[in-house]
């Protein structure tokens, strides 16, 4: 057997092996997403249900007609569709306009992940760069917020609950309670910090995730946000910053992908992404950055997998490439 040469031994073994396939991974992350559908349609209604069956039929219907066109094996059965476009659409509005859910969904699919070979390719989390395409051409399309009074059938304009706090105004019409159980303006999935939470105990208990970076990506952003808040120094509000935005969301579902196996190459994304989300919740003109955060750490991925992977023992790779 004609063995590799020394510097291509880092493609080859030892590997993380599981007997798991990629479809139960990815069934098991919808069944955790589940909970916050269910609240998100107690809270926003019919809306809720539309922007989300948009989504993720669009991002099955956009990888079957192009692995058709290109005559490519078939992989909307792995499930994968499905979580991009109920991760999309938990990243909404329920103000959202459907066209704009169709394009973001395919954008979604056919350019962040296509184009980059598919699933386990793609650079960036498809359903974040399907919300960054909204924010960049319609952004008023993803900026109208609601909050729907259970006593009545109509929904109130108003401020997220971080919008509220970046402009100075004051927070009490919403308590703390409020913004756990997910009674707060915001998008469809992730007002609700407590069904996030159910969901993300759910998939740590499958050990889908890694619970290292989910911890190490929150941690950092309170840290910053409550050392250096808009109130002075160490006055930062840590459960404002926890259960508003997109934090659990983002922490729980997004920051814990499998771009790279190595620890600490995961736990080093995930504290960049976390100080640039807090850059942008304290000093950015937008009062999340959630989003930005983890696209940013997405990016950066590789240069950080290459600055920092684990030594191959018994090969000295600087040595053997003289």
């Amino acid at each position: 057997m004609k063995l590799k040469r020394p510097e291509q031994l880092h493609e080859i073994s030892p590997h993380i092996e599981t007997s798991r396939s990629s479809k139960e991974i990815m069934q098991d992350v919808v069944i955790a997403l589940i909970p916050a559908f269910l609240g998100s349609i107690y809270f926003f209604g019919i809306n809720s249900i539309i922007i989300v069956l948009t989504a993720v039929t669009t991002c099955v219907l956009s990888e079957y007609i192009w692995q058709k066109i290109r005559k490519e094996q078939l992989t909307t059965s792995d499930w994968s569709c499905v979580v991009t476009g109920m991760l999309l659409a938990f990243s909404c509005p329920p103000t959202t306009p459907i066209w704009a859910v169709i394009i973001a969904s395919a954008f979604a699919i056919l350019v962040a992940k296509q184009f980059f070979g598919g699933v386990g390719s793609n650079f960036a989390n498809p359903a974040l760069m399907g919300r960054a395409l909204l924010m960049f051409l319609w952004p008023a399309s993803v900026s109208q917020y609601v909050t729907t009074f259970h006593e009545g059938s109509d929904a109130v304009s108003s401020a997220t609950v971080l919008g509220l706090v970046k402009s100075g105004t004051e927070i009490s019409s919403y308590s703390k309670w409020d913004m756990f159980i997910g009674n707060v303006p915001g998008c469809i999935g992730e007002t609700s910090a407590l069904l996030l939470l159910i969901g993300f105990a759910y998939l740590c208990y499958r050990k889908v995730v890694n619970f290292a970076a989910a911890g190490t990506y929150t941690l950092t952003v309170l840290l910053i946000t409550f050392v250096f808040s808009n109130e002075g120094l160490f006055q930062g509000d840590i459960l404002t910053n926890l259960l508003s935005g997109g934090l659990i969301l983002g922490a729980c579902y997004m920051m814990t992908d499998y771009a790279s196996v190595a620890p600490r190459v995961k736990v080093t994304l995930a504290a960049i992404a976390g100080i640039i989300t807090a850059v942008f919740r304290i000093w950015g003109m937008l009062p999340e950055g959630v989003m930005y955060g983890i696209l940013a750490a997405n990016c950066l991925s590789g240069l950080v997998d290459a600055l920092i992977r684990p030594h191959i023992y018994g090969v000295n790779l600087k040595k053997n490439s003289k």
